[in-house]
């Protein structure tokens, strides 16, 4: 069994403000991105392999002042991703579906 965990926390008062997938790369899965707007003004990101079996790998995490360089970041990554998997692995917006460390599905609204 694949030990599961959150790649990224969100608590009351903060909301998602980036969802991305990237195309399916056979053997490898789907690079993913999230971003989420802190309390204190700054954006916290994730950036992840999710294998074709759910596991979520080769996680990478940062934090940044301000939404231009959350972009900043995510065109870099984007254009990696393309120079070694070709345009069909570039991240675009997607809406992504939220679980529990359990696994059950649930909506994004934060009570």
């Amino acid at each position: 069994m694949t030990k599961q965990f959150a790649v990224i926390d969100i608590k009351e008062g903060e909301e998602i403000i980036s969802g991305r997938v990237g195309g399916n790369i056979p053997g490898t899965g789907r690079y993913k991105f999230l971003a989420k707007k802190n309390l204190d003004g700054k954006y916290e990101w994730a950036h992840f392999v999710e294998r074709e079996d759910g596991a979520k790998e080769n996680v990478y995490r940062g934090v940044v002042e301000n939404r231009e360089r959350l972009n900043l970041v995510v065109e870099i990554m984007n254009r990696n991703l393309i120079n070694i998997f070709g345009k069909g692995a570039e991240m675009k917006e997607g809406m992504p579906k939220y679980r529990s460390l359990l696994g059950s599905e649930f909506d994004d609204t934060v009570n």
